[in-house]
């Protein structure tokens, strides 16, 4: 069994679809509830574990309605104290959070924060899903042992073309990077997934699940396109 690290916690499961709600105006309030809703009827049913990264101000909010696990879009490396605006694990924990993403595309970190705030989520028993640009970063990263690590090229996240189809390589090339440093890793496939055949396509190349955002939360029907996604597992 590969050893755990003081970064690692409670798994979330796997395969894992995982759906940043981002601050997209038709993900948030009682919109973000329903999408949380329809993640969860719909992922139960397709034997698939779910997890939901709303907007801040939503997360109590879903964490006491949902059963299916509630991440934070971000967390700050810092325990309980006189950090004025910052997300800190602990209070989040608190909230009701599983977890939070990390070093997103949109949120980049040095790698000193990074580690600094992996293990501060592993003091708090809270799953990071650590975010990389590409194979490289994704290979040094995935020596603090996350549990989850998602890939993602920045130039193709919120495009029409997804990662599985684009760059075939920077799946695999992930996958096969996160296996040498950290066997227990799970690696997630982001960028770009809009249909089954992404999905597909990702699994097949060796990714245990997806993180996704625009595909769901900007869709006219939102319950219709997280069914899609989860055909393709």
């Amino acid at each position: 069994m590969p050893r755990r690290s003081p970064t690692e916690a409670a798994p979330l499961g796997r395969p894992l679809f995982v759906l940043n709600l981002k601050a997209y105006p038709r993900a948030v309030g009682d919109r973000a509830l329903a999408l949380g809703e329809s993640l969860a009827r719909l992922s139960s049913k397709a034997g698939v574990a779910a997890a939901i990264a709303p907007f801040p101000a939503d997360l109590g909010r879903l964490a006491q309605e949902l059963w299916i696990p509630v991440l934070s879009q971000h967390a700050d490396p810092f325990p309980p104290g006189a950090h004025t605006g910052f997300l800190v694990p602990e209070a989040l924990r608190s909230a009701g959070a599983r977890g939070s993403l990390v070093n997103h595309s949109e949120h980049p970190l040095p790698p000193s924060t990074i580690h600094r705030t992996l293990k501060e989520l592993g003091r708090c028993q809270m799953a990071a899903v650590l975010c990389a640009r590409d194979v490289r970063e994704a290979g040094r990263l995935a020596r603090w042992h996350p549990p989850y690590l998602a890939v993602e090229p920045p130039e193709l996240i919120g495009g029409t073309v997804s990662v599985a189809t684009a760059q075939p390589q920077v799946i695999s090339g992930t996958v096969a990077a996160v296996r040498r440093a950290s066997p227990g890793t799970a690696v997630l496939c982001g960028a770009g997934i809009h249909d089954r055949r992404d999905v597909t396509q990702a699994i097949e190349l060796g990714a245990e699940g997806i993180l996704v955002a625009s595909a769901v939360a900007t869709a006219r029907q939102p319950a219709r396109a997280i069914a899609e996604l989860l055909a393709g597992f």
